[in-house]
């Protein structure tokens, strides 16, 4: 693991957030990423096998957006190992992360997740989105890989309190799935993803 803890505590420094992911937070991070591994040979919860490359498209992909998002609460959806929603719940004790998924063996990852790293700020849900009734609603509603923009609103518009954010991470900026949903974002973000050759790129919509 001394390669892998090496290269993340790189990959945080060129990210600028060493006063975020803390060296206790990184060592969360790779325990994380252990049980990714170990649940991925029985489980097949991605298709990406190989730790470093793991590191690198999941772990750091998902520290990337850190920097926008707000304490409060944040739902991620169709998180599938918990990306981004848990590695977020490890870094930011100041965000309450709700993740959701439809694949129930998901579902068990995420809780096995949340037992064992005592992730107090997370809840794992297993049901479909556009179905899904919270307490409340939440300020921030992110996905990584769950649709289109357009779909993406439509299934969550119920979830999201006034004012609130969307945050959809993709990777080019996805022009066409904009035209089609016919909505301005507020921001295009590009994303620096350490040791990541291809654009990833964080659009940002307010529920106004």
């Amino acid at each position: 693991m001394d390669f892998l803890s090496s290269q993340l505590a790189a990959g945080v420094e060129a990210l600028g957030l060493q006063s975020v992911v803390t060296p206790d937070k990184q060592v969360q991070c790779l325990a994380y990423l252990t049980l990714l591994q170990k649940w991925n040979k029985v489980y097949n919860l991605t298709a990406v096998r190989d730790p470093q490359e793991m590191l690198v498209l999941h772990v750091l992909d998902s520290l990337s957006v850190l920097p926008y998002i707000e304490p409060g609460s944040l739902l991620d959806v169709g998180s599938g190992g918990g990306l981004p929603g848990l590695v977020v719940a490890i870094t930011r004790p100041d965000v309450q992360v709700t993740t959701i998924d439809t694949v129930q063996k998901k579902a068990i990852f995420m809780r096995q997740v949340k037992a064992e790293l005592g992730l107090t700020n997370a809840e794992v849900v297993h049901a479909r989105v556009e179905s899904y009734t919270p307490p409340s609603p939440f300020t921030q509603v992110i996905s990584r890989a769950f649709s289109d923009i357009a779909l993406f609103k439509q299934l969550t518009a119920h979830l999201m309190a006034p004012q609130g954010r969307w945050l959809a991470m993709k990777g080019l900026v996805p022009i066409e799935e904009l035209a089609l949903a016919n909505v301005q974002p507020k921001e295009v973000i590009r994303l620096q993803v350490p040791n990541l050759q291809a654009e990833r790129h964080l659009i940002v919509f307010e529920n106004t």
